[in-house]
This record gives C-alpha cells, sequence and structure tokens, in this order.
C-alpha cells in the first residue's frame, strides 16, 4: 500500500481571492490527504466555484461554515462530498486525438507478443478517455482482431457512478466526439447521449485510490494517465510512478498527458524507444541488487 504524503504547505490565495490563506491550507490538506492532489494557490478560486452547489444544498451560507463542521469531524459524507467536489475531473473524448492512435499500436505489438492485452486508464473521471478507446477497438474487433480488457479507475464514486452509466451532454459530446461515432456508439434523448450497451460492456470501471491502494490484479501493456500528476506533490509522483512501473508488464508503456513527462521526475521510466511521447520502464537498479519495475506486475485485487 502506499500511504499517503504529508499535506504540502500551499502558498497564499492569488490575488482576488475571497478564499483565506488558512480556508485554502484546509481544504487544500483534507485533498492531498485523501487523494495526493494540491489546490494550487493560483487556483484558490476553485474552491469557491467547485464547493457552492454542496454549499447551497447543505444550507450553508460561507466556507467558514463549512470548515467549521469539517473541522468537528463528524460528519464523514461531507468530508468525501467536499473531496469529491475539489478533484480536477477535467476531460474529453479523444483528448489529444493522435495519442489513440498509437495506442493502438502498442496494442497490436502486444498482441503479436501471443496474449490478450490490457489497458488501464488511471484516473478516467467521467470515463470519457475509456470510452474513446472502447469505440476505437470495437470497430477495429469488427474486422477481426481481439478486444483489449480495458479497466479504468478513479478515486471519485461520484464521477465512476457518471462513467457507468455512460450519460453525457450535449457540451460534453461536442467536445471531440466525432460526429461518426456519436450516431454509431449513442443514443440520443432529452439533450442527453448514451452509450449504446455493447460499447458500455467493453469497459470495467472501479474505484481505486493511486495514493492509497496497491495496483490492480495482474499485468498492464498499456496505462494510461494523463493530466493528473500534475496536481501531485514530487513525493507522491515517486509512490505513484512506482504503482505504475509495478503494474505494467516489462515491454508495458505508459501515456501521460501532453504537459507531463517522466523526465527529471523518475528514475523508473524512460523515453519509448519505439512510440514518441510514450515512456518504458528503465532498468534502474534497486538497493537489494535487483531491477526497479522487474516484475510481472505485481498488483493486489
Amino acid at each position: 500500500m502506499i500511504a499517503p504524503s504529508r499535506a504540502t504547505a500551499v502558498r497564499p490565495p492569488a490575488a482576488g481571492s475571497t478564499v483565506s490563506p488558512a480556508t485554502l491550507q484546509m481544504f487544500s490538506a483534507l485533498l492531498e490527504a485523501r487523494t495526493g492532489q494540491r489546490i494550487a494557490s493560483y487556483r484558490s478560486w476553485r474552491i469557491d466555484t467547485a464547493l457552492k452547489s454542496l454549499m447551497r444544498d447543505r444550507g450553508l451560507g460561507t466556507l467558514d461554515q463549512l470548515v467549521a463542521l469539517l473541522r468537528e469531524g463528524r460528519d464523514r459524507p461531507l468530508a468525501d462530498e467536499v473531496v469529491d467536489a475539489l478533484l480536477n475531473q477535467e476531460t474529453s473524448f479523444f483528448r489529444d486525438a493522435p495519442i489513440f492512435d498509437l495506442v493502438v499500436e502498442a496494442v497490436a505489438a502486444a498482441e503479436r507478443r501471443g496474449h490478450r492485452a490490457r489497458i488501464w486508464c488511471a484516473g478516467c473521471a467521467t470515463g470519457q478517455e475509456p470510452q474513446s478507446l472502447a469505440m476505437l477497438f470495437a470497430e477495429r474487433a469488427e474486422a477481426g482482431a481481439p478486444m483489449p480488457e480495458i479497466l479504468a479507475t478513479d478515486v471519485s464514486d461520484l464521477a465512476l457512478a457518471r462513467a457507468r452509466a455512460g450519460r453525457y451532454t450535449q457540451f460534453e459530446i461536442q467536445r471531440g466526439l466525432p460526429i461518426r461515432q456519436l450516431m454509431r456508439w449513442f443514443d440520443g434523448e432529452g439533450g442527453e447521449w448514451t452509450i449504446k450497451p455493447d460499447l458500455a460492456r467493453r469497459v470495467m470501471f472501479r474505484q481505486h485510490n493511486l495514493v492509497a491502494d496497491r495496483p490492480p490484479a495482474g499485468a498492464f501493456d498499456v496505462i494510461l494517465c494523463r493530466n493528473v500528476l500534475l496536481y501531485l506533490s514530487p513525493e507522491t509522483k515517486q509512490a505513484v510512478f512506482r504503482t505504475f512501473a509495478d503494474a505494467l508488464r516489462p515491454d508495458g508503456l505508459l501515456v501521460l498527458g501532453a504537459g507531463e513527462t517522466v523526465i527529471g521526475q523518475t528514475q523508473l521510466f524512460q523515453p519509448s524507444r519505439t512510440l514518441r511521447g510514450f515512456y518504458e520502464r528503465s532498468a534502474v537498479p534497486t538497493p537489494d541488487g535487483g531491477i526497479a519495475g522487474a516484475s510481472q506486475g505485481r498488483g493486489g485485487a
């Protein structure tokens, strides 16, 4: 198990923010302890906007009232709701589209090695990324190719509930989903679009905390964790990189967001020699004389 890192000290809120330094520290510490994510001081405005609906539902007029309830510690569901609201769940269909073609290449290479490929989408939010992959591989399967196993995980139960429902607004659909795939894989009703059962069954969604949980059981050929590490402390990133190294096959690949890299962040991974923008495990000696990440995937249940 990876223990949560100590809460990181945060800078004062950005100029013009209505959030006090003490309140920013409180919410940032709660979020980091539960998920590893931090609230940067320049994003302190998000606290007001993210918690507005929750405070209205709870009949709270100020952030100070919310902080007081959290400090009492008697309302565990409230703390869970706050963490869910503060998580960054930005995602879209086929985000950074060229990456998806490269994932198909990586899966094809794994299949040539004689096994069914496995993909892990870590930090999947409301599910657009794994659903995008499912569309590509379902269409590929219609031409006779094997269907890889796609596991999608997130720390947020609320986000996962939406992902499992496969129901998206018109705005979410318009962000990256080609019209051909919309008509092929979705049913529309009342301004919303729902994924058809034939596609929904191709993705397994599971709650998983990258900071506190062991990696899922088995070994993966491709792990996608895009635009998640941006919000983690350096200490927490190291723990997450170790989780990924343990979960990947020796020839597996890690995919990060466009603004993320392993360079200068960890010795466990290096740029892939075959696919640009992907990362493979490094042969890094460990204190016991072994090779870092040399397991066949040591995940738990």
